[in-house]
């Protein structure tokens, strides 16, 4: 065989195996893309917010507080997960916006709350705890019931709004994956059933919190 042909052999070798490694790279990479892209959007309604609405409290602040209504049931491997020791973190979301016509909406509020669901074997009570507040319950339905509603929470002084402006608010509920361990943070990504979560939904901003 001349050095030509050999040549060319060659060429056809590698052009072949180069061809090869780009499909491999380009399937791996339609893997991810489908594993970010298609969880998120299943776990969308698997979290319902019933209901929302701002009010002012009773103080001499006048501070805006937020009460809320979430409607989900705690899918069984998560229920699992609780009574075999691991943590779950939910965490609710609030944000205030005061449209612009000539810019984007800016954001004056980002508040968020978060709640840590644990299960002690010691004591067969459930905890629930948010801050520096913790609630023991004797079983996971009465955790959950109130976890799925948010009373009173100050998320903005009244001073923010003002009678003339216009404003828009949402809220949200999900289970904080980030906060999981990490063997469980991977089960997240593959797995509909470790992703929890509820798509935005607006809060209607009455022009009586201004007054």
């Amino acid at each position: 065989m001349s050095f030509a042909a050999r040549h060319c052999r060659t060429d056809h070798a590698a052009l072949a195996a180069l061809r090869a490694g780009v499909l491999r790279c380009c399937r791996v990479l339609l893997l991810v893309c489908a594993i970010l892209y298609v969880a998120p959007v299943g776990a969308a309604d698997r979290i319902v917010v019933h209901s929302a609405q701002l009010q002012l409290t009773d103080e001499a602040d006048g501070s805006v507080a937020l009460d809320a209504q979430f409607d989900f049931e705690l899918p069984p491997v998560l229920e699992d997960a609780v009574n075999r020791g691991i943590a779950l973190y939910f965490v609710v979301e609030f944000e205030l916006f005061r449209p612009r016509w000539y810019w984007f909406d800016k954001k004056l509020i980002d508040a968020v709350r978060t709640y840590r669901l644990t299960y002690s074997p010691l004591t067969r009570q459930y905890r629930l705890a948010s801050g520096s507040l913790a609630q023991p319950f004797d079983s996971l339905a009465d955790a959950l019931a109130t976890l799925r509603r948010v009373r009173t929470w100050r998320v903005a002084d009244r001073t923010l709004i003002k009678p003339d402006d216009d404003y828009t608010a949402q809220v949200r509920m999900r289970l904080d994956t980030s906060q999981l361990p990490k063997p469980f943070q991977v089960n997240a990504l593959t797995n509909r059933d470790w992703t929890l979560a509820s798509d935005w939904r607006n809060v209607p901003v009455s022009a009586d919190l201004a007054k």
